[in-house]
């Protein structure tokens, strides 16, 4: 079977692209075809891979691709422990690489737009390439909601923020779903009070994020070893934006996913929020500034002011996120050099070194 690695600048992983219809919709099946591809994986450079796109052809009008995200868990060694609940905003772009590699999609050129059926969760999400080199893409990411996403539907419990306990007392979480769901919580009331702090703590602040998180999952009734929901730690940054430390599966995220970079520009616009009353004292902006271990990303959300009250969520996006073409491969036995060649366009591929 041909497949295809792309990562997206920012990931922790690549992403193993597979083309979706070869593998069944339903988890149970689904997971079963896997093992195989896991296997593989197991025994390829790319064993520490925990990112799969399933992808093909959208019937859906006026879309071009429709993409399935399949998050590898840890402990496969009793076959691949899979999360099908969220998605994954790197994978998408490294989604839409491997299908015009795969010519689903028109070549990607600066002025492409090509809007993907995210089947995960129903998102929709407009991809736009601001740039175009051999084997590299800088794309842009717009999640646009039409109708758009009222603040209730944004606010999984119910509130801009929730009370959980932590430690012997109480600690107030946000958490909200906007591209994925995730939980904010303020540093501070992790013992966390600058930037540098942050960005160098350790186990410690690790697991009691990751306590928060399963707390969390149990609330919304969903696996507390699955993905979902993420979280973030957040504080201000100092210059208007927020510095945020995330966790992924199963350690620190180097930056902040693009999901939870999305999420963290929605959480912001909503009152009561975390991220709102964070950045309530430094002033916020309908472009939000975001600070990582890994580097710096501005990210936006527009909201609408709905006729009866309140806001929704109409479109949040990023913009300038770089993706690169690693390799083609057959499963099992990596591709011959000139047929990698011929499914970029001409252009050979960059392998990770």
């Amino acid at each position: 079977m041909e497949a295809h690695i792309v990562r997206a600048e920012g990931s922790p992983s690549p992403t193993l692209v597979l083309p979706a219809e070869a593998f069944p919709a339903q988890p149970g099946p689904l997971a079963a075809a896997l093992e195989p591809v896991c296997a593989w994986l197991a025994h390829s450079r790319w064993r520490s891979l925990t990112k799969i796109a399933l992808v093909g052809r959208s019937a859906r009008p006026g879309h071009g691709i429709e993409y399935r995200f399949v998050q590898l868990l840890p402990g496969r060694s009793a076959g691949p422990r899979i999360e099908l609940r969220g998605s994954c905003g790197h994978s998408i772009l490294a989604a839409l690489v491997a299908a015009a590699a795969w010519r689903l999609v028109p070549p990607l050129r600066p002025g492409s737009r090509v809007l993907v059926d995210v089947l995960n969760n129903g998102d929709q999400v407009l991809c736009q390439v601001e740039a175009a080199r051999a084997g590299e893409w800088v794309l842009d990411a717009h999640f646009v909601h039409s109708p758009p996403l009222p603040a209730d539907r944004l606010l999984l419990l119910g509130a801009p923020v929730s009370p959980l306990p932590h430690a012997g007392g109480q600690i107030r979480v946000s958490v909200v779903s906007a591209g994925n769901p995730y939980v904010f919580v303020h540093a501070a009331d992790l013992g966390v009070h600058d930037m540098p702090a942050l960005f160098t703590a350790g186990e410690p602040l690790f697991e009691a994020m990751s306590r928060i998180r399963r707390s969390v999952a149990a609330l919304l009734g969903w696996p507390s070893e699955g993905a979902f929901p993420k979280i973030a730690a957040v504080l201000p940054d100092g210059t208007g934006g927020l510095a945020a430390r995330a966790v992924s599966v199963p350690s620190w995220h180097p930056t902040i996913a693009l999901t939870g970079a999305v999420c963290l520009a929605a959480a912001a616009g909503l009152a009561g929020t975390v991220p709102h009353d964070l950045l309530r004292r430094t002033g916020p902006g309908r472009v939000l500034l975001i600070t990582t271990p890994g580097g710096s990303t501005s990210v936006s959300a527009v909201f609408d002011v709905r006729a009866e009250g309140g806001r929704a969520l109409s479109r949040a996006g990023i913009r300038g996120k770089r993706v690169r073409y690693l390799s083609a491969v057959q499963l099992g036995a990596p591709a011959r050099p000139e047929h990698v060649a011929a499914l970029v366009g001409g252009h050979t591929a960059e392998e990770e070194r």
